[in-house]
């Protein structure tokens, strides 16, 4: 294997490829190995683990659901409430249960201003935790 140009001229310069055969046999050697090796490390140990039945403890904090028709009108937990009603009621719900949420079902025609208007009520009451109701079924 002979290096050099096919001009006669005596000079030679220096070769500025690189071979990727070697690599090449290095990756697919590596390659094989790791065929062969993966599944040796996929064995796994039988066992017989102990049964447990427990259920879940699921505590649910009280909450209030909080509707918002087009029109402004609000309905708590389904009963027609007026806006000046809602400060008290949220206070008392907030004594009664610090850890009680709002949720917020607000009609998709309804203004920003009146969802806006009860979310700052509620967290001037000392509700933290507000969240909204949506259908996903609707799109």
């Amino acid at each position: 294997m002979a290096f050099g140009s096919m001009s006669n001229s005596g000079r030679q310069s220096p070769m500025a490829e690189i071979n990727v055969v070697p690599l090449v046999d290095v990756m697919l050697v590596l390659l094989i190995i790791f065929i062969i090796t993966a599944p040796l490390l996929t064995h796994s140990v039988k066992i017989d683990l102990p049964k447990a039945s427990s259920e879940p403890n699921i505590t649910r904090s009280e909450h209030v659901e909080l509707a918002i028709r087009a029109d402004g009108s609000l309905f708590w937990n389904g009963d027609p409430i007026a806006l000046a009603k809602l400060s008290p009621r949220f206070t008392t719900t907030v004594t009664k249960a610090p850890e009680s949420e709002l949720h917020i079902k607000a009609d998709k025609l309804a203004h920003y201003e009146h969802v806006a208007r009860v979310m700052s009520i509620a967290a001037k009451a000392g509700l933290t935790r507000i969240g909204f109701i949506t259908d996903p079924s609707e799109q």
